[in-house]
C-alpha cells in the first residue's frame, strides 16, 4: 500500500527547449513573449549573488522532507537556527527578499517558486501607478530576512527548505495596447507555470521511493508562480495560463523534426479573493463597455473569468468587501459569477477565525489561486493603491487570515493594486504588501510540492 508519507529530493534537470536555441540571444527581443516559447540563452545558476558583498538567503535542501511536518515542529533541526543575520540587507540588487535573479525568459533554470512582476495600470479606473508597483513591492521586501527570514506563528523558514525560489524579474509589458500587454502576461505567466520543477517529490510504496504525480490534470507537477502587480486586470491572464488547455513542449528542436504534444494545467480554479470590490462588475455596469478591449478593466475581470470558464463553479469567495454598488443587483450577478462573500465588517462579529472557516469550507480541498488586493487594509495601513476604501482591515488581521488558510491547496498568488506613488515616506504599503507575501510564500513552502497526497 502506498505510504503517505512523501519525501523531496533535488536533482539536476536538463531542461527541454521549448524554441529553437538562438545563437544571439543575448541580443534577442523577447518584448512580445511569443506564446508557448522561451527563448534560450544564457543561465546565472541558482547560486548567483548579483553583488558579492551581500549575503544572500541561503538556498536550503533536505534530502528528505517529510510533508508531515518534520523539521518544522518547535524544538526540532531548523535550517539557518542560530547563524549570523542582519548583514547589509540594505544593499545589493533590489530582487524580492534578495532571492537569486533569474532571467527565466533567456534560460531553463528550474525553480519550485517563482516571484514574476506584472507592470500593468492601465486597466484602472481611478489612481494609476500601480505599474511601480513590483518595484516597490521588491523594494518593502528588503527586510525580510534582517533576522534571518523564520516564520514564527508558522514555524518554517521559507528561504531554507526544499524549495527552489527565484525572482524572475517582470515580464516587460507594453503600456500602449492592453489586448497586446495582456496576452503578454498570459505568455509570460505560461513560460513560467509551464517549466519543470527543480524539486522531484516521491513518496514511499513498497519502502522503495516513487516518483509522485502533480495536481495538474496531466499528472505534471508544476511549479508555483507568485505576481507582483500590476491593477487587477492582471488575474485575467494569470487565470487564463493556469487554465490553458494546451502547450506545445518540442523535442529535438535542434534537429528540425520536433516532436510535439499536448499537457493540461489545473482546469477551473477556485479563487480566494481578498479585495475591498466585487471585481466581478458587467462591462455593461463598470466603465460601460466603450469598446471590447474597454470592458476588460479591473473592475470586471472576474466577470470575464466566469464567462470563459476558468473558475471552478461555486467555491469562489471574496473577503474584506465594503465597496458601494450600482445597486443590489450587483450582488446577484456576483452570485452568477461563483462568488460567496464575506464583508469587511463581519470581521466584528466572527472575527478572524468565522472569517477563516468560511474560506476553508468554501473552496474544500479544490486546487486554490489566492489574489490580494492590497486596498483590502484599511488606507491607514495602505495608503498607496489605485481605490482606497476606508474601513478596512489591518495588516495584522489580514497576516492572521492568511496564516489560517494553512492546509488549502495553493496553486498560485498575487499582490495587485501597489501603486506606490501615493505611498508615505516610511512605505508602509509596500511593507504591508511585501509581508503579506512572506506569508503568502511560507504556506507553500509549509504545504510541500504540489502532488496528490
Amino acid at each position: 500500500m502506498r505510504s503517505s508519507i512523501h519525501i523531496v529530493t533535488a536533482f539536476t534537470f536538463v531542461a527541454v527547449a521549448l524554441a529553437a536555441p538562438s545563437s544571439h540571444a543575448h541580443d534577442h527581443d523577447h518584448s512580445d513573449i511569443e506564446e508557448h516559447q522561451t527563448v534560450v540563452g544564457h543561465s546565472h545558476g541558482g547560486e548567483q549573488m548579483p553583488m558579492g558583498y551581500v549575503r544572500f538567503p541561503q538556498q536550503f535542501s533536505q534530502p528528505r522532507f517529510f510533508k508531515s511536518g518534520a523539521g518544522h515542529e518547535r524544538g526540532s533541526f531548523i535550517p539557518g537556527d542560530g547563524e549570523a543575520t542582519a548583514d547589509a540587507i540594505f544593499s545589493g540588487i533590489g530582487t524580492f527578499a534578495h532571492l537569486p535573479f533569474v532571467e527565466c525568459f533567456k534560460s531553463n533554470e528550474t525553480y519550485d517558486i517563482a516571484f514574476l512582476g506584472l507592470p500593468f495600470d492601465t486597466g484602472t479606473s481611478y489612481r494609476p501607478g500601480a505599474r511601480f508597483g513590483p518595484a516597490g513591492i521588491r523594494q518593502g521586501s528588503r527586510r525580510l530576512t534582517l533576522y534571518g527570514g523564520y516564520n514564527v506563528p508558522l514555524e518554517v523558514n521559507p528561504f531554507r527548505s526544499w524549495a527552489k525560489l527565484v525572482d524572475c524579474g517582470d515580464v516587460p509589458v507594453t503600456p500602449y495596447d492592453n489586448k497586446f500587454a495582456i496576452k503578454q502576461m498570459e505568455n509570460g505567466h505560461k513560460a513560467l507555470l509551464h517549466r519543470p520543477v527543480h524539486t522531484v517529490a516521491h513518496h514511499l510504496d513498497g519502502g522503495e521511493p516513487v516518483e509522485s504525480k502533480g495536481l495538474g490534470l496531466s499528472g505534471k507537477v508544476h511549479p508555483r508562480v507568485i505576481s507582483l502587480g500590476g491593477d487587477h486586470t492582471v488575474v485575467l491572464p494569470i487565470l487564463r495560463s493556469i487554465n490553458s488547455a494546451c502547450v506545445l513542449i518540442s523535442l529535438a528542436a535542434r534537429s528540425g523534426s520536433p516532436y510535439s504534444f499536448c499537457t493540461r494545467r489545473y482546469g477551473p480554479i477556485s479563487v480566494i479573493h481578498f479585495d475591498s470590490h466585487l471585481d466581478t462588475w458587467k462591462p455593461s455596469v463598470f466603465g460601460g463597455a466603450k469598446s471590447d478591449q474597454a470592458s476588460i478593466n479591473h473592475g470586471t475581470y472576474f466577470w470575464h473569468a466566469a464567462q470563459e470558464g476558468l473558475l471552478a463553479n461555486n467555491t469562489n469567495i471574496h473577503a474584506g468587501i465594503r465597496t458601494t454598488l450600482s445597486g443590489p443587483g450587483d450582488y446577484d450577478n456576483d452570485g452568477d459569477c461563483g462568488f460567496q462573500l464575506i464583508e469587511a465588517r463581519e470581521i466584528d462579529t466572527i472575527g478572524t477565525d468565522g472569517i477563516i472557516a468560511a474560506i476553508k469550507e468554501r473552496v474544500g480541498n479544490n486546487p486554490v489561486y489566492l489574489s490580494i488586493d492590497i486596498d483590502v487594509l484599511d488606507p491607514s495601513a495602505a495608503p498607496a493603491t489605485g481605490t482606497p476604501e476606508t474601513g478596512g482591515w489591518s495588516t495584522r488581521e489580514l497576516r492572521t487570515i492568511i496564516r489560517g488558510l494553512e492546509g488549502i491547496t495553493l496553486v498560485g498568488a498575487d499582490v495587485v493594486e501597489v501603486a506606490t506613488p501615493y505611498d508615505s515616506q516610511a512605505e508602509l504599503t509596500v511593507l504591508a504588501a511585501a509581508d503579506v507575501l512572506f506569508e503568502v510564500m511560507s504556506l507553500m513552502v509549509k504545504q510541500g510540492p504540489l502532488t496528490i497526497a
